[in-house]
């Protein structure tokens, strides 16, 4: 083929379709189980990890049950400086900072979460995952596992280590999937693109799993389709609203106990 990154990702997706089959259907089962009960599936990511959990809600083509927990923090919003990534790079490996925004979360026994990291050694996605565990919640990771190095975290351990499922998004140590003659790094970034790829095949997955125990739940769909107006959106917006008001109420005991100390 004369594509550079095209076939080598398309190869990358069907190995991860293929490796993670099982992983991806007991993950579907459970948010189905967790949403058919009303609670909420939540999504974290820190540095270019986050965009998965935006590309998951909102989202033409997604539905309320879903919850991006974006800590703008741990988020860059500018190269250098204020907002810049290597603030981010430094937070993100940074032990005991991410309970202080999960606090305010409304992170419930019952809920599920989908924490995403391509190394899986940061401590603000395995600290996640040891919060949620904690508050009784069903923790999926979606990490590489070719990235297999030894933990840095006080605690000893990786993301994959604590988490419930492990969906690998077989992205290379390097990430990047394209060498390039006479250079002497790849280039061409693979992990956010099949993290999102694999995303999308959970919900899916578990539409159809809701589907089978005869829920439906709303999903965004575009504008641009006849007959649907922005208004239309609006109305799942206020659904979405009213359901984290919900989870907020519900939370508010523990928050409560936590801010006592």
């Amino acid at each position: 083929m004369s594509d550079f990154y095209l076939h080598r990702l398309i190869q990358l997706i069907e190995k991860a379709g293929s490796a993670n089959d099982a992983a991806l259907s007991e993950a579907a089962q459970r948010f189905s189980e967790t949403l058919a009960k009303g609670g909420l599936v939540h999504l974290f990511g820190s540095g270019h990890s986050v965009l998965p959990t935006q590309e998951a809600f909102p989202r033409y083509g997604s539905y309320v049950g879903f919850n991006p927990l974006t800590d703008p923090r741990v988020m860059w919003h500018n190269v250098l400086g204020a907002g810049g990534v290597r603030e981010l790079l430094w937070l993100e490996r940074t032990e005991n900072y991410i309970d202080k925004f999960l606090d305010h979360q409304p992170l419930n026994a019952g809920d599920s979460i989908i924490i995403y990291s391509h190394s899986g050694t940061n401590s603000a996605g395995i600290e996640t995952a040891l919060y949620a565990k904690a508050r009784g919640l069903f923790v999926v990771a979606i990490t590489s596992k070719a990235n297999d190095k030894p933990a840095k975290h006080s605690s000893g351990k990786r993301l994959k280590d604590v988490a419930d499922v492990v969906i690998d998004t077989n992205s290379p140590v390097e990430d990047a999937i394209v060498p390039i003659e006479g250079w002497s790094r790849p280039v061409s970034g693979s992990s956010t693109v099949l993290a999102m790829i694999l995303t999308h095949e959970l919900i899916a997955r578990t539409a159809d799993q809701l589907s089978k125990k005869g829920v439906e739940l709303p999903v965004f769909a575009s504008p641009t389709i006849e007959g649907v107006t922005l208004h239309d959106t609006d109305v799942i917006y206020g659904i979405y609203r009213e359901k984290m008001i919900e989870a907020q109420q519900k939370h508010l005991s523990t928050f409560q106990e936590k801010m006592k100390g």
